[in-house]
Order: C-alpha cells, then sequence, then structure tokens
C-alpha cells in the first residue's frame, strides 16, 4: 500500500465519508428520539404490525415496538441505512478506479514510485475505511441516542446492537468489493456505475422479492443480502457466525481480485 497516497485520498473524499455518516447518525438519532412516543402504543402498533402481510414484515425488517433495538432494526436497519450504503459502495467504488481511468488521472497515480498493485490495494483501503467511518459514527450515534433519549426508562440491548452494526459493514464490505472488483475491470465511468448499481440493487430487489412472497422465496438464496438479517439479530435467533464469515470472504476475494487483474490489465492511459 502507498501511504503517501493513502492520505491524499482520504484527505479528498473525507468530507464525503463525514456527510454520510452525520448523515446516517441523523436519522439513526430521530429513531430514537421518535421511540419514547411510540412505545406508549407499542400494543395498538405491534396489532397493525402482525395484521400486514407476513412477507412486509420479513420484506422491511418490521418487529413490533416492544423494544428500542427492534424499532430500529425495521426503521432503519432494514432499508434506509442499507439504501444509504448501497449509494456510498456504487459511487465511491466508481470513483476510486474506473473514474481515474476514465478521465486519465490513473496515468499520473501510476507515473509515480508506486505500483498497480499498490495503487488498487490503497484505493480498496480508501473505499473500506469509508465504509467504516459511517458505520463507527453510526453505532457511536447508537451509544449516544441510548444514553440522552432513553436512558434507564427504556432497555436496550446493546451487544446485540453492535452485531447489528457488525452485521451491516460486512455485507457492504461484500459489496463494496463486488463493486470495487466492477469498477477495477473498467474503463468508462458510467459503465462501472451502472453495472455496479445493477449488481447491487438486484440484489437487494430480489431479497426483497424472496421475502414478500413465499413462491418466489427462493430467489433471495442468490442474493447475499440474504445473510444480512438485523431482525433476526435483535429477536436473538440469530447464527451470525456463518453469515459474518461468507460476508467476509465475498470482500476478501473480491477485493483481492480486483486488484490482481487490475495490475495484469492494459490500460489506454
Amino acid at each position: 500500500m502507498s501511504l503517501t497516497l493513502y492520505k491524499q485520498m482520504i484527505k479528498v473524499n473525507i468530507k464525503g465519508f463525514m456527510s454520510y455518516a452525520f448523515g446516517s447518525a441523523f436519522y439513526i438519532l430521530l429513531a430514537f428520539w421518535l421511540y419514547p412516543g411510540l412505545a406508549q402504543n407499542t400494543k395498538a402498533i405491534d396489532e397493525l404490525v402482525q395484521a400486514m402481510p407476513e412477507g412486509v414484515g420479513k420484506a422491511f425488517g418490521l418487529n413490533g415496538f416492544g423494544s428500542a433495538e427492534a424499532f430500529i432494526s425495521g426503521e432503519y436497519y432494514g432499508l434506509i441505512l442499507v439504501l444509504l450504503l448501497a449509494i456510498v459502495c456504487v459511487q465511491l467504488s466508481t470513483q476510486l478506479m474506473a473514474s481515474l481511468v476514465d478521465r486519465g488521472s490513473m496515468a499520473y497515480l501510476l507515473s509515480t514510485p508506486a505500483t498497480r498493485k499498490q495503487v488498487a490495494f490503497t484505493q480498496a483501503a480508501v473505499l473500506t475505511t469509508g465504509l467504516f467511518i459511517i458505520i463507527a459514527i453510526t453505532t457511536l450515534a447508537g451509544f449516544a441516542g441510548n444514553a440522552w433519549l432513553l436512558g434507564a426508562d427504556y432497555e436496550f440491548d446493546i451487544p446485540r446492537f453492535i452485531q447489528m452494526n457488525a452485521a451491516a459493514f460486512l455485507l457492504f464490505f461484500a459489496i463494496g468489493g463486488i463493486s470495487f472488483l466492477v469498477s477495477s475491470l473498467s474503463t468508462d465511468e458510467k459503465q462501472a456505475r451502472g453495472i455496479s448499481g445493477l449488481i447491487t440493487f438486484g440484489f437487494f430487489f430480489l431479497d426483497l422479492l424472496g421475502k414478500l412472497s413465499e413462491k418466489i422465496d427462493w430467489v433471495k438464496n442468490i442474493t447475499i443480502f440474504s445473510l444480512y438479517k438485523p431482525g433476526e439479530i435483535v429477536n436473538g435467533n440469530a447464527d451470525v457466525a456463518a453469515p459474518f464469515l461468507i460476508l467476509a470472504v465475498v470482500g476478501l476475494v473480491s477485493f483481492g481480485l480486483a486488484i490482481i487483474l487490475f495490475r495484469k490489465r492494459d490500460l489506454l492511459l
């Protein structure tokens, strides 16, 4: 890895990272702020959730409002955070690789003492760092929301909350790796963004469709989003070891292939 390049790319992208991170923190704090008011009508709201078709609850991770983490898993981790991090992965992976090739900036990076392998590894590290910053600030915001907005009046399972954040990070470490692989093989910025977006949001909607209807529930098994189960984590019946391991391997293999193939490919710079 090129430490000089890493520092420069972090400096260039840190405003974007922090914008997404504080946006995420704002939404999760909003969820914490809303929960005490909703918790007073827990029974009525839970009955409403139970009255919905079963597939809707599965698709959006609705777990009722019996606990703060159940509410947050459905209202935030089930959809908003997923969409936010999906956008981050697609946009940032394209910006870090394909965009530089398309605009000719990659030629300047490769004219330095840094090798192709070092450049690709460094850019992968920048993407991973960005995801980590967003998840870390989201997690800290959750701790702050629990302390300031819930206090001792409401129970909040911190270990399960941490597991939800770990699951989100590993899911998008894998998605980020796949998007980075696509970007490393592309010379056109729009093409890279389009393919990465198609894969990422295609996986998401297949998982959504599989949860909505039992007739086609098999489709969710072909997407890695099926390994992301914040609702089950909150309920305490999730086996996190296997999904976490698979997502970590997918991410590592994807980033590794991206670095190897970028080093070997022909570039018209």
